[in-house]
């Protein structure tokens, strides 16, 4: 079984097991519970609109960590305009534990 959900502006596909990192989640306590599901897949049957909205998505966190470097250069030819720039963006790692349709 897994399902489709969507955190930190973006979608994952995930099934019990899995370990995703999402953007930074704040207070995030023992376990994360992720609702409504844009997809939920059963054994073949797929659950989509008010059948996937009762469907539960649980997590555990396992920590944060920082992604990879991602630099930032701008250039102005002939005017002598250089800058570069860099940023690393703070990740929750994210143990999936279960994935329950309601």
């Amino acid at each position: 079984m897994y399902a489709v959900i969507k955190t930190g502006g973006k979608q994952h596909k995930v099934q019990a097991g899995d370990v995703i990192e999402v953007e930074k989640l704040v207070g995030a306590d023992e376990t994360v519970t992720f609702t409504p599901l844009l997809v939920v897949d059963d054994d073949g049957k797929t659950h989509a609109g008010p059948a996937a909205s009762k469907a539960t998505v649980t997590a555990k966190p396992l920590g944060d960590k920082k992604g990879d470097k991602v630099k930032v250069f701008k250039y102005r030819p002939k005017s002598g305009y250089a800058k570069k720039t860099g940023h690393r963006q703070q990740l929750t790692l994210l143990q999936i534990e279960t994935v329950e349709l309601g």
